[in-house]
């Protein structure tokens, strides 16, 4: 620097000094500006999704809807019983098989084979017992050896004139062990016989009155009316 300048002062003048004030003003507002443009932002996070509660009725809804679409179960088909075959044999209108309906009683298996016939003991039956399928009813006879024993109704009382043990009705013939000769039995005594009754009974002697006598037992096969199965109950009962 030149030696005439050293200890120089540099008056700028009111004018230098505004013009200087302003450009320090303006480089602040600058700077300021600067700091405000940089400054973080805070960008709004987007609305959650709106969450509706679902009635408790529409819930059930929901559920019996789609218990609908499953398939409904399938009840089994009742099974129905068919009707019992039943054996009555002995003092009926018409002996044999008889089909009655499943619950049936002994009456009903006695009206199914046309009714006892006149004067028979119904005592030593108990015509109220439920019936079960392949048992035989003997009416005014002795069962047969492989017949259910038939018991008498709970609380009934022996027939009158009776013993407790005691048969309470008369044995009919051939009960005993005593079989019915064939050649001198009446028709009372024939028709007493299991199988028989009034019509057979009158074959019976009706043979004996064109044949003389039975020589043997097994001519009675030779009857209309008397099958093998009916035959093999009488060959126990009777004698010539």
């Amino acid at each position: 620097m030149p030696s005439s300048l050293a200890g120089a002062r540099v008056d700028p003048g009111r004018p230098g000094a505004l013009a200087l004030v302003a450009v320090v003003l303006a480089g602040a507002l600058v700077a300021g500006v600067g700091v405000w443009l940089d400054r973080p932002t805070v960008q709004p996070v987007g609305g959650l999704p709106e969450v509706t509660a679902v009635p408790g009725g529409a819930a059930g809804e929901t559920d019996r809807s789609a218990d609908a679409g499953a398939p409904a179960p399938v009840a089994a088909a009742p099974v129905t019983a068919g009707p019992l075959v039943v054996s009555v044999v002995g003092r009926v209108a018409r002996p044999g098989l008889v089909r009655v309906p499943d619950g049936s009683r002994v009456a009903d298996a006695l009206d199914a084979a046309g009714g006892p016939l006149p004067e028979v003991d119904l005592s030593v039956l108990n015509l109220a017992r439920r019936l079960e399928d392949g048992e035989q009813i003997a009416v005014g006879v002795p069962p047969a050896a492989d017949a259910a024993p038939v018991l008498p109704a709970p609380g009934s009382e022996p027939a009158s004139g009776t013993e407790p043990g005691a048969a309470a009705a008369p044995a009919p013939p051939g009960a005993s062990g005593e079989k019915i000769d064939l050649n001198t039995a009446t028709a009372s005594d024939l028709d007493a016989l299991p199988g028989v009754g009034p019509v057979t009974a009158k074959k019976i002697i009706d043979w004996r009155s064109a044949n003389g006598r039975f020589s043997r037992v097994e001519q009675l096969r030779e009857i209309d009316g008397i099958g093998e199965r009916r035959f093999a109950q009488l060959q126990e009962l009777v004698r010539v």
